[in-house]
């Protein structure tokens, strides 16, 4: 089995079961490519030196040939991890170096078992929907224009709200006075979108949610559409420039550009173990069913 290692920083605390990754790589013969920072890191943060056969920088070097890319950290490690694997098609296994996460859903007591899982192929792959961004001119995101998450647009200043003029295949569907806009995938469905107010999606179904950000009029909800619309956006407001965002990735615009969204033409595959379920997941991180009165 050859795998990559993608990763940033983690706390000490995690040290130890890092190092027990290893020891189980070992075991299985497990060749090991690691991402060029994320050593580095290892080496002058952690004292550690792990025995690994290759380095990567990006994606242009990644070993295509990789049976699987483990991401170590947390949700935002992963849709980092996505913009390194892009369309090859590698799963990506979410390893969680703190508190457990919707992608990274392997925690710190799990991952004995889940490399034995592993090893022994008793997994499931999921294939995710990620959406891509199209605009009028000067390209935005020319390194990689998909997310995994959502796409957001955002006022750039703390005054005035922004007016989001936006349609379904053409077809007008609102202007929305707000803070701002997100377009959400159903992986996305628990992120930001979530915290607006916005729905719940079980991974596998073709929507995208449309939630605006503080809207001026109460009345003006989330909507769920099919995710064979193609969103198209167009921004004013009192200010110069607007953000825009794609998950954690950020840059500025102005109304001159106008924004399309679609759903992207290859998909994200992830690792899930068969004793995980998102039904699971969702009761464990928001703590459905908790009573914490004394």
């Amino acid at each position: 089995m050859k795998i990559a290692l993608f990763g940033r920083l983690f706390n000490e605390s995690f040290t130890d079961s890092f190092k027990l990754m290893f020891d189980e790589f070992a075991k299985h013969n497990v060749e090991v490519d690691i991402y060029e920072p994320f050593y580095d890191f290892l080496i002058r943060e952690i004292n550690f030196k792990p025995p690994v056969n290759g380095y990567y920088k990006g994606c242009d070097d990644l070993n295509k040939d990789v049976d699987f890319v483990f991401s170590i950290g947390g949700d935002g490690t992963f849709l980092e991890a996505v913009t390194i694997v892009r369309d090859a098609g590698i799963p990506i296994v979410g390893i969680n170096s703190g508190r457990l996460g919707f992608m990274a859903d392997i925690a710190q007591d799990e991952i004995p078992q889940a490399l034995s899982d592993i090893f022994e192929g008793n997994y499931t792959i999921e294939e995710r929907n990620l959406l891509q961004l199209e605009t009028s001119k000067n390209g935005l995101f020319p390194e990689f224009n998909y997310a995994l998450n959502e796409f957001t647009v955002h006022k750039t200043d703390t005054a005035s709200m922004i007016t989001i003029h936006t349609y379904l295949n053409n077809e007008y569907l609102n202007s929305y006075w707000a803070d701002g806009l997100i377009i959400a995938t159903p992986t996305g469905s628990t992120a930001y979108s979530l915290s607006v107010g916005g729905p719940i999606l079980v991974p596998n179904t073709q929507n995208f949610i449309i939630s605006p950000i503080s809207p001026h009029n109460l009345t003006v909800r989330p909507i769920v559409v099919p995710n064979y619309h193609e969103i198209t956006l167009k921004v004013e407001g009192r200010s110069d420039s607007y953000l825009a965002s794609l998950d954690s990735r950020s840059c500025t615009f102005d109304s001159s550009i106008e924004l399309k969204i679609k759903k992207s033409d290859f998909k994200i595959r992830v690792l899930k173990l068969k004793t995980h379920s998102f039904y699971g997941t969702l009761r464990n991180k928001l703590m459905w069913g908790v009573d914490k009165r004394n």
